[in-house]
């Protein structure tokens, strides 16, 4: 069976090396490009129509394809032969079932690449969805329930800073805008992550996004 094509691509230098050892040990893979930013990878993507990518939920984006979903859904979109492995740090259940639901061949955590990698790749070898060891996601349909009930859990005050977040706002914008003192706004914002059960800002973005939860 000829060697299946491979982009792969993260804007960190060393996940780049480290994934393409891993990939091309096994002889059955051939790592063709790398890139760093999303623009690359369309470019990379447009020349080379490979049979796999495997990529970071967090590219830096730009104002053309975005990074995280925006960029997962232009790229299963415009590039439907390929198979899209997408490696994350983001744990929220919520985020990784849109991610299945959007039809990614699998997702890996990069703390667990070395673990599952291997698997994974044969599995889309096989032109099959990779289950990760990760708890299966539940739907987004089915949690919609839950999600509500976490936003209602947040104060007035801790959703006027999310409103201004999810604008574009910095926490010092934000304290200017609201005449509170930086340092408040910083915990009424770490205190609406908690209640959110999210652990960083982009999870924080993306979660309140792809809720529709200012719209």
């Amino acid at each position: 069976m000829p060697q299946l094509t491979v982009v792969i691509a993260d804007d960190h230098p060393i996940v780049l090396l480290g994934v393409r050892e891993v990939v091309q040990r096994s002889g059955h893979y051939n790592v063709i490009a790398e890139a760093v930013s999303s623009s690359e990878l369309i470019d990379q993507l447009q020349l080379h129509r490979p049979n796999i990518l495997i990529t970071d939920f967090n590219m830096p984006g730009d104002a053309v394809y975005g990074d995280g979903f925006k960029l997962v859904e232009y790229i299963l979109r415009h590039f439907p032969l390929t198979q899209v492995l997408v490696l994350t740090m983001v744990s929220s259940t919520l985020i990784l079932a849109r991610l299945h639901e959007l039809g990614v061949a699998g997702v890996i955590q990069k703390n667990q690449l070395h673990d599952e990698i291997d698997k994974a790749l044969e599995a889309l070898r096989k032109r099959q969805r990779y289950v990760s060891l990760m708890p299966a996601p539940v739907s987004v349909v089915r949690a919609s329930v839950e999600l509500q009930a976490r936003f209602h859990r947040l104060s007035v005050k801790e959703l006027e800073v999310l409103r201004l977040f999810v604008a574009g706002m910095t926490v010092g914008d934000i304290a200017r805008q609201l005449s509170r003192s930086n340092k408040t706004v910083s915990a009424q914002k770490v205190s609406a992550m908690r209640k959110l059960q999210v652990e960083s800002d982009q999870d924080l973005l993306t979660y309140c996004l792809e809720a529709n939860l200012f719209k």
